[in-house]
């Protein structure tokens, strides 16, 4: 798997904000093969820094319904993979600087 496949985007969020704060950590959405190994190497790759440590979790689909005027709609959104990405001690990622 090249690395640029691994990471598909960061998660950016009230609550990703406080433990990036408290605890150096930083979250995103990876691909579902990825493995430990390779979110680490794309991640001190694309950023430059140097990973503590990766935990990774599988987030399982959820079934969605909306009322519409044709009734009821069902549908599932899908499932993803998500990784902790903890730094090293005086490490940061700026994720605003491309936007």
């Amino acid at each position: 798997m090249k690395l640029s496949d691994v990471l598909i985007k960061p998660v950016i969020s009230e609550k990703v904000n406080k433990a990036t704060e408290k605890f150096n950590r930083f979250y995103f959405i990876v691909d579902k093969k990825a493995n430990k190994l390779e979110i680490k190497k794309a991640v001190e790759d694309f950023y430059g820094v140097t990973v503590a440590e990766v935990n990774t979790q599988v987030m399982p689909g959820k079934n969605k319904t909306r009322f519409t005027k044709a009734g009821f709609i069902s549908g599932r959104k899908p499932s993803y993979k998500k990784a902790v990405i903890t730094l090293a001690a005086g490490e940061t990622i700026d994720l605003y600087a491309n936007i």
